[in-house]
Order: structure tokens, then C-alpha cells, then sequence
């Protein structure tokens, strides 16, 4: 084999190193966004219960932002037309 053929090998399996990596990373920063939504979405109801956070307001949050009409049930929300 010769020497370009062996640098050519050695930069290919570099490439599928560094795509492992990069999709390991992805996959890292999607977790964190879904746990991020998780804890966002466990304190707002929790601040509205507890009276920081007037509930007509993150009702109208949701009223505005949720369209789906098994997302607007499961929040006790009437269906859009």
C-alpha cells in the first residue's frame, strides 16, 4: 500500500471519529433541551398554584400557543374552531 493510500485510511477513519463525536454531541444537547423543557414545564404550573404566577396568564399562554386539539384537552382548554 502506498503512502497516500495509508494517509487516505488514517483521514477516513479520523472523519467517522469525529461524525461519532459530533453526533454524540447532538444527541447531548437535545437530552439537555428536553430536561430543560421538563423543569420549565414541572415550575410554571407550580408557580400559578402557589400564586407567583397568575394563572389567567399562563392560561393565555397556552390558549395562544397550543393548537392541537389533544394538546388543548390534556390542559383543559376549549377546542379551537
Amino acid at each position: 500500500m502506498s503512502k497516500i493510500d495509508e494517509r487516505i485510511e488514517a483521514l477516513e477513519a479520523k472523519l467517522e471519529q469525529l461524525k461519532v463525536q459530533h453526533q454524540r454531541k447532538e444527541i447531548r444537547a437535545r437530552g439537555e433541551e428536553l430536561r430543560r423543557k421538563i423543569l420549565v414545564g414541572a415550575i410554571v404550573p407550580a408557580k400559578a398554584e402557589q400564586g407567583d404566577l397568575v394563572e389567567s396568564v399562563l392560561r393565555g399562554w397556552l390558549d395562544v400557543a397550543l393548537t392541537r386539539a389533544d394538546d388543548r384537552a390534556l390542559c383543559e382548554l376549549p377546542a379551537k374552531p
